[in-house]
């Protein structure tokens, strides 16, 4: 999907409309299952920019997986419902830990990678540098297989962190510049919710 190229790339806007327009066919054909997908990914996407957005996306994708028996999606789900309180919810890492654990019974391993990317997404909005460090340093360990090792990438961007030297390079579509600069502003911009709301 079209989505899944946008969403590393850190333009959420793209992201959700492929999403959306994904879940729009398959709506139209009549394809359950792939509307239950798309629509779990929108919500994750869409959790990254617009919480409030977010809740009623969620609730769509737990409408639509409910009856189905797609545990990849549904993880996917539940890992949007972190990056949409990060920032907000102090227990946070704790909920994360409790995915963990079902992530590694169910045996999902790329769930363990985007759930550590939600957690650095939650430390960088706070700005806790030595959380954000180590929740690295367990991304690069899930991700030393090669397997979204762009996750480390993105990681660093959002925390504004330079790369070390043995870092394995993504080639964004727009540019590293461009990506590093989209992935800090969604941090900022949740940054900045967070400050208003509380």
């Amino acid at each position: 999907m079209l989505g899944d190229v946008w969403w590393v790339q850190g333009d959420m806007e793209r992201a959700a409309a492929a999403y959306l327009a994904a879940r729009s066919e398959a709506e139209e054909h009549g394809v359950v299952g792939e509307t239950a997908v798309a629509q779990a990914h929108l919500a994750f996407a869409v959790s990254f920019v617009d919480p409030l957005r977010a809740d009623d996306e969620l609730d769509l994708a737990d409408r639509l997986l409910s009856p189905l028996s797609l545990r990849s999606n549904e993880m996917t789900a539940h890992i949007a419902t972190l990056v949409r309180d990060a920032g907000f919810a102090a227990d946070l890492p704790d909920r994360a830990a409790v995915q963990l654990a079902e992530i590694g019974v169910s045996g999902i391993s790329y769930a363990a990678a985007k759930l550590q990317l939600a957690l650095c997404f939650h430390h960088a909005v706070l700005d806790a540098r030595d959380n954000l460090a180590a929740d690295i340093a367990r991304l690069r360990g899930l991700t030393q297989n090669g397997y979204y090792a762009y996750y480390v990438e993105i990681a660093h961007f959002m925390g504004d962190l330079p790369l070390p030297p043995n870092t394995v390079r993504a080639r964004w579509i727009d540019g590293e510049r461009q990506t590093r600069e989209r992935w800090r502003n969604i941090v900022l911009g949740r940054r900045d919710h967070v400050g208003r709301v509380r």
